[in-house]
């Protein structure tokens, strides 16, 4: 679906544009753009052409190039008929191959519309900058259809803004320079069956200077200590950066705001000129003197008024801010206890609900609601990034929102929150770690700390404090789009990964995150989102996600509440609720969403656990409660949730906050200790002090230092499940057949949640592809993506196969997904694997059915989703580090068997959890002695309390009955195996080794 193709907002559509059909006689003659005369042919990018697009299937609307007697202009029109449920409307681009156009000349786009006369509101939109169409800023403006018969609609220039509800590329400049222009869109009305008939557009007019020159401020904030003396820099700027054709003036005084004049600054006012002739970018100074001032204040404001002639002048006034002062809450050397304590008493109700609100930063634009509206948090969501899209446009963004909190009455510091779920996957060029379920596979908590230290100082030197990561549920069925998030299904592998928080926060206590490379980690989904019934869900067209977790409460407690408590003993600043809801078989509540959950959040949460930082609710989850929107606040609210992310919806929330507490329905004991608990999360952060981006780190994302951390972490993920006669690890000397759809693709590679939400094939960051690291390890490869080339004369093949991309409940086996490879890589497989000896590399989210040539199969990895290094996979390809990964989910035989888990009475896997072979490594010999030697040994350890050494014994035994089973997996082999590698993790060494002999003993 074309990007463009998204619902303007109602605010964008609100001003009716006058309608003309006579233009001046000093006027130019018109620009044709479309004639609609077969001209331009329906074609999408990179082509030039005109396209429909719509929100489903139903939404594009229908069109043609129509003969009309009517038609004002030619002999035919554009014609079209429309049914429109979500949104809909077309496009027409101009070639991506061929040069933009300048429209920087003209007034203005106008055309003929035949009227329906049916009241209703008409977007048109332009495209500006960027590199082609589809990647450019979108600017709309619109008009009522409500005449009847043909009629020219005149768009002037003047009338368009910047949309803030969407832009592809996340924003360019923000300005409509003209000289780079794309093409056009028009999006129809919905909820109405309607025709429509278009004709003749244009440009038309000639472009007053208001239109190429504007003036700008170097700030639309200026923060000054009280007795310094403000400078405000206003400039003027042509599009194109041409000279100036005529002087340009500005008058400017001081007026208004919250700032005595007189008492807190000296008044000014002036007017500076810019004569003809001046150039582009050329500035002149404005200063302001403010007084010291005689004792405590909070901040105060003075609106620099700007009078503009012969330009267009700021979209803002100018803001000089004296900055609070002497107050307890901004002393460093006091408690935070006391500081949190002493800022909540001085803040108003209003400013409450601003702490208790995080929006969206497109919902926000240039970030001017942020003082409006007091807000305390912004996120990015997935694919919500500055453009270009690099560690200093991420600061400079980031700091320009933090300036915007600087004009609030008490400067509280904005908490930047954003989904680096494994590293930081929004930031292109970042350093990419496996996803949870590999980081699972590496049994390795020591790993798992580095790789959250790596993401944490790549995130914090962007400007972002807070990290909604790690996800630590317990997934239990591998249906689940979510499965990759999770470290595993079993609470015990997903405590001991837990590791992960010390490497994204620092110390338990707090006391590093304030250091340049820590974040807030935030602990998700509060509980049992790993856990929901296959068909339960109500979401869309999703089956298991955001569905019904049914257990019983020993469940509950021993499998997704487990995570959880060692989360709060390990200190976590945030925790996230689930979408899904939860339904405790016996409690006579039935299915409860955890945001309506107040026995959980409040009662198991914050009282058992004893958790005292604050609960962030995920993406617009409280629409999802039963009920009214007021409701809906109150019920999250009363149930423990201190602040709310409601992206677009931030100005609904905060008054209907307000007023439910003004109404007695939320108490403000509640409100206060929603705030202090937020409050006390930024002054352990150090924001107080240091609101805007420490780069001090920025040289160290991507570097070589960090990549080998995920390098190593990508060759520790990979378990090997096969390896008949030795197969692996290759031999550099071989001649080596590689294919298959995944082995030279970055982006299915690092899969969902990488550069956008969904993630994408291809190209999609700075990496190494297993190909690419097959190559750089001195291999002697040769590639086929789909084994078309000849298989003659190849000592072996690998054949990397898996998963394309996706995130949360779109990857829902049944939502258009499912665990069989795609009928390319199965061609792929038997193709190699008939023609000599051959490794399968399964890339993946997930285990996928390949149990049916699993005979053809000499050696088969679960590489998982192994990030950007390759170089990892190969290391452990060539044998420069040995397998050592073991399953962190039951692999299954057939999807009749899920959910299938540790544990389970019937139990009959493909693979077992835990289940990986180990190459460069002796087994032990001996057999049935050996094993009970290992006992022996083994229940002397746990005694003594010497865990490495137990865990070294129960890894011993393992190796030695995985040999022995071979591929003779049965369920007498696999039940007691895998509850071997569950009391391993718990402590149980001497059981595991009596599992594993049991195990080894039915092999």
């Amino acid at each position: 679906m074309p990007r463009t193709a998204l619902l303007v907002s109602a605010a964008l559509l609100a001003a009716l544009v006058p309608l003309s059909s006579a233009r001046a006689d000093a006027d130019p003659p018109p620009t044709p753009v479309d004639r609609f005369e077969g001209e331009v042919p329906f074609a999408a990018q990179p082509a030039e052409g005109i396209f429909t697009w719509g929100g489903d299937s139903d939404d594009p609307p229908s069109l043609r190039l129509a003969d009309r007697a009517d038609a004002p202009e030619g002999a035919k029109v554009l014609a079209g008929s429309y049914d429109i449920s979500g949104y809909g409307g077309f496009t027409h681009d101009f070639a991506a191959t061929g040069p933009a156009h300048d429209w920087s000349a003209r007034r203005g786009v106008r055309f003929w519309w035949d009227g329906q006369d049916n009241g209703r509101k008409i977007a048109f939109e332009i495209k500006d900058g960027g590199t082609n169409g589809e990647a450019s800023e979108l600017w709309t403006t619109s008009f009522t259809d409500d005449f009847t018969g043909w009629k020219q609609v005149e768009l002037p220039f003047t009338d368009f803004t910047y949309r803030t509800d969407y832009q592809p590329v996340g924003g360019i400049d923000h300005v409509l320079g003209l000289t780079r222009m794309w093409g056009y869109a028009v999006t129809l009305p919905t909820g109405i069956e309607g025709r429509f008939a278009m004709d003749g557009v244009e440009l038309y007019g000639t472009a007053d200077q208001s239109l190429r020159a504007s003036v700008t401020t170097d700030s639309a904030v200026r923060p000054v200590e009280a007795g310094g003396t403000a400078t405000v820099e206003v400039g003027v700027a042509t599009t194109g950066s041409a000279p100036i054709d005529e002087p340009v003036t500005v008058r400017y005084e001081t007026a208004g705001g919250t700032a005595t004049p007189g008492k807190d600054y000296t008044p000014v006012s002036g007017t500076l000129t810019f004569p003809a002739g001046t150039a582009s970018g050329a500035t002149r100074a404005i200063q302001v003197p403010t007084s010291k001032g005689t004792g405590p204040s909070a901040a105060r404001t003075i609106p620099l008024k700007l009078t503009v002639t012969g330009a267009e002048a700021p979209a803002e006034t100018p803001l000089v801010v004296i900055d609070a002062h002497g107050l307890p809450y901004l002393d460093p050397k006091l408690p935070v206890r006391r500081r949190v304590a002493d800022l909540v008493s001085r803040m108003s109700l209003t400013e409450k609900a601003g702490q208790m609100t995080q929006a969206e930063r497109g919902a926000v634009a240039d970030g001017g609601d942020l003082t409006t509206y007091a807000l305390g948090s912004l996120l990015s969501g997935g694919g919500s990034t500055p453009t270009p899209n690099t560690p200093e446009a991420w600061a400079k963004m980031i700091d320009g929102f933090q300036l915007r909190a600087e004009a609030t009455r008490f400067q509280i510091p904005l908490i930047y929150g954003v989904d680096a779920v494994h590293g930081h996957n929004n930031l292109a060029g970042a350093t990419i770690m496996p996803h949870n379920i590999g980081i699972g596979a590496t049994r390795d908590p020591r790993l798992a700390e580095r790789a959250g230290a790596v993401t944490a100082a790549e995130v914090r030197a962007t400007g972002i404090p807070w990290d909604f990561a790690p996800c630590l549920c317990v997934s239990r069925d591998e249906r689940w789009g979510r499965s990759y998030e999770s470290f595993g299904e079993d609470p015990a592998l997903v405590e001991s990964m837990e590791t992960v928080v010390q490497g994204l926060q620092g110390r338990a206590n707090g006391a590093d995150l304030s250091r340049d490379d820590k974040v807030l980690a935030t602990a998700k989904h509060f509980v049992g989102d790993g856990g929901t019934e296959y068909g339960s869900s109500t979401t869309g067209t999703y089956k298991i996600d955001q569905g019904v977790t049914k257990v019983t409460r020993a469940q509950l407690e021993a499998v997704h509440l487990a995570p959880f408590r060692t989360a709060v003993d390990r200190g976590i600043g945030t925790v996230m609720p689930s979408y899904s809801s939860l339904d405790v078989l016996g409690d006579g509540r039935g299915p409860v969403k955890m945001h309506a959950r107040a026995d959980m959040i409040n009662g198991v949460l914050k009282g058992r656990m004893g958790f005292d930082g604050f609960v962030i609710s995920d993406w617009n989850a409280i629409d999802q409660l039963p009920g009214d929107y007021a409701s809906h606040v109150r019920t999250a609210v009363n149930a423990g949730v201190d602040m709310m992310m409601v992206p677009y919806t931030y100005k609904d929330f905060g008054s209907t906050l307000a007023h439910e507490v003004v109404a007695g329905r939320i108490s403000e004991r509640r409100i206060d200790d929603a705030v202090s608990r937020i409050l006390t999360q930024k002054f352990r952060l150090g924001l107080f002090e240091h609101p805007y981006a420490d780069t001090t780190g920025a040289a160290r994302i991507g570097s070589p230092a960090h990549r080998a951390v995920a390098r190593k972490a990508a060759a520790e993920s990979q378990v090997l499940l096969k390896n008949n006669g030795g197969l692996l690890p290759l031999k550099k000397s071989e001649k080596v057949y590689v294919a298959g759809s995944d082995a030279d693709d970055i982006g299915n590679q690092t899969g969902g949640w990488t550069i956008t939400w969904q993630g994408s094939s291809g190209n999609i960051t700075r990496g190494t592809t297993v190909l690419q690291g097959m190559r750089a390890a001195g291999g002697n490869v040769t590639y086929s993506k789909d084994a078309s080339a000849p298989t003659d004369g190849y000592d072996a093949g690998v054949v990397v196969v898996g998963e394309t991309p996706y995130a949360e409940g779109v990857g829902d086996v049944g939502n258009g997904h499912d665990l069989q490879l795609s009928a390319a890589d199965k061609a792929a497989v038997d193709k190699v694997c008939a023609a000599m000896k051959c490794a399968v590399l399964v890339v993946s989210g997930r285990p996928q059915l390949i149990g049916d040539r699993l005979d053809r199969i000499d050696a088969l990895v679960a590489s998982w989703l192994p990030g950007t290094e390759g170089e990892g996979v190969a290391d452990v390809l060539y044998g420069t580090r040995p397998f050592t990964g073991q399953l962190p989910v039951t692999w299954p035989r057939s999807e009749a068997q899920l959910p299938i888990n540790v544990g389970d009475p019937s139990y009959d896997p493909q693979f077992p959890y835990g289940w990986g072979l180990t190459t460069l490594t002796h087994v032990p010999r001996g057999g049935a002695a050996t094993l009970r030697a290992l006992g022996v040994a083994a229940a002397a350890a746990e005694r003594a309390g010497a865990d490495r050494t137990g865990r070294e014994l129960v890894a011993e035994a393992r190796l030695i009955v995985q040999q022995k089973a071979g591929q003779r997996i049965t369920a007498a082999v696999a039940g007691p195996f895998a509850d071997a590698d569950h009391l391993l993790l718990t402590g149980g060494y001497a059981e595991a080794v009596r599992k594993l002999t049991q195990a080894y003993r039915a092999s």
